[in-house]
């Protein structure tokens, strides 16, 4: 008797567990965030309707707390740390952390450019093979030189150009000397000896490589910040074409383009801006960095979107919500303009990712000119409710309509703008 009791005393609790874990208000006190972030001069809600008042707060200087319709309200005042205790019916229920953020503001951009980079030393991008009276043969290749690697110094003389290399090919041949090749390769330096050989036909020496020091191509820029001048674009890193390695760049500069046609893009084939660099090639900024997250540098001239060219907040993971957005780009000519999109998905991220958002293109217009993401559209910035979230990087193969975005805040980070930055504290 005593163990039936106990069984159904044990199915009771389980019961009640059950139905407390489902109860709506017990849902809504653990779905309360232990920390919450909000930027100086916006407001945060918490939406709850749980009847929690503040019952205690630190350092009100740093926020206020005003009751809205749907919970509290958190509106940022000053840069700083404080914290909140919520109570209900008197007791207390939960203490939230408040920190307060530099108020931030970028303009996005939207406008197509052209970008050219000039990777660190030369790269090797292929073999070819040269003609002896033995036969052919690729020097490069017997000397174990590898595709992607970047020869960065030739007889310990630092090389930046592809024209830095032929006077030392030409010396060497006649000298009959090997050179002394200094190679990058996956982040290691390897070194290697390299004997040009003469070719046949039009008896120049040779060391049967196929060198390249800059790549060209065109994107769209993302955010520009009005106080540094700091950019980003593009939204993912520039690869090689033929090596598919990511370019190491010594450095570079984006200029204007302008957007002469588009490839619309299909099931199974991603479409395409077909661009051109302005006819003066005048150089609107500089390339200091490639990578996973974009293009960055700082801006030499003023660039307009004739859209929008007033600086906004911007919004963190967290903050950004499935629903309709906004993207600017240029689909013609260089004219910048605005299309509907729908955040399919976000997700709240910690830690640097490149694929934080799943967006779908449903602007008809848009559809009907691009068939949806085409290259050269990654980096157009992407705007919910006033505020700058991310930009597009990526399309679906399968799909041309949707595709991936960035979160912003990864992007400002790259391009060296800390948003969680403290304000210097005067001196007393």
């Amino acid at each position: 008797m005593t163990e039936k009791i106990r069984k159904i005393v044990g199915a009771v609790l389980l019961v009640t567990l059950v139905s407390i874990l489902f109860f709506g208000p017990f849902k809504e006190y653990v779905g309360l965030p232990k920390n919450i972030i909000v930027f100086e001069g916006q407001q945060l809600k918490l939406p709850s309707t749980l009847p929690v008042t503040v019952s205690q707060q630190n350092d009100n200087d740093v926020f206020s707390v005003s009751n809205a319709e749907t919970g509290l309200a958190v509106m940022g005042e000053a840069s700083g740390n404080g914290e909140m205790l919520l109570e209900m019916a008197g007791i207390p229920i939960k203490k939230i952390n408040v920190n307060v953020l530099n108020d931030l503001k970028v303009i996005p951009g939207g406008q197509s450019i052209g970008v050219k980079l000039n990777s660190i030393g030369v790269l090797v991008v292929g073999f070819h093979q040269v003609e002896t009276e033995e036969g052919s043969v690729s020097p490069g290749e017997s000397s174990g030189v590898k595709i992607g690697d970047l020869i960065t110094k030739i007889n310990g003389k630092e090389i930046e150009k592809m024209s830095d290399v032929a006077p030392f090919v030409k010396q060497a041949g006649k000298e009959e000397k090997a050179l002394e090749l200094t190679i990058s390769r996956d982040n290691d330096v390897v070194t290697t000896t390299l004997q040009p050989i003469k070719d046949i036909n039009d008896h120049a020496y040779r060391i049967g490589l196929y060198i390249r020091d800059s790549a060209a191509g065109i994107g769209t820029m993302t955010f520009y910040h009005p106080d540094s001048k700091k950019y980003g674009a593009l939204g993912h890193v520039i690869s090689d074409i033929d090596t598919k390695k990511p370019i190491r760049v010594q450095d570079g500069h984006i200029v204007r383009s302008t957007v002469t046609s588009i490839q619309k893009g299909s099931t199974g084939t991603p479409g395409e801006k077909l661009a051109r660099f302005s006819k003066d090639k005048e150089e609107i900024g500089t390339i200091s960095k490639n990578s996973p997250f974009g293009i960055f540098g700082e801006l030499t001239k003023k660039i307009k979107n004739g859209i929008n060219d007033q600086a906004l907040p911007i919004a963190l993971s967290h903050e950004v919500k499935e629903g309709p957005a906004k993207i600017l780009t240029v689909v013609d000519n260089d004219k910048v303009e605005e299309f509907d999109v729908e955040i399919i998905s976000s997700v709240p991220q910690k830690f640097p990712a490149i694929k934080g958002m799943v967006i779908k293109i449903t602007d008809p217009k848009l559809l009907r000119k691009t068939g949806g993401i085409v290259q050269g559209m990654s980096g157009s910035p992407i705007i919910q409710n006033g505020k700058v979230i991310g930009a597009v990087t990526h399309v679906f193969v399968n799909d041309p309509t949707s595709g991936y975005g960035v979160h912003i805040e990864w992007m400002l980070n790259e391009a060296g703008i800390d948003i969680y930055e403290k304000k210097q504290q005067k001196a007393s």
